[in-house]
């Protein structure tokens, strides 16, 4: 059974293809985005389905794969708090003037 279901893989497509999406990615990144790679995800999946394709199955593993580690590239942009700070209960001084 593949990692996801293909029509997830076709919807990711779809909106990649997307106007909105494309300005947007264009806007934050300076480029259009790379969409093949959804596609390429979604015929491996049907194949996969179809015919338990072996090179379908290991293709879209890899690419699953890929895709997570891109995601652990960056660390977090906060740093995440163990507790909260001591004085959390204290109302905020936003009437005194600094």
């Amino acid at each position: 059974q593949p990692p996801r279901s293909c029509e997830d893989y076709w919807w990711e497509w779809k909106h990649c293809r997307g106007l909105r999406h494309a300005f947007h990615h264009y806007y934050a990144h300076g480029e259009l985005p790379a969409c093949g790679r959804w596609r390429e995800d979604y015929e491996a999946c049907r194949a996969w389905e179809k015919g338990r394709a072996a090179a379908a199955q290991e293709a879209l593993c890899k690419s699953e794969r890929a895709r997570v580690m891109e995601k652990q590239k960056y660390a977090p942009v906060w740093k995440l708090r163990k507790s909260p700070p001591p004085d959390w209960y204290l109302p905020l001084d936003q009437d005194k003037p600094n």
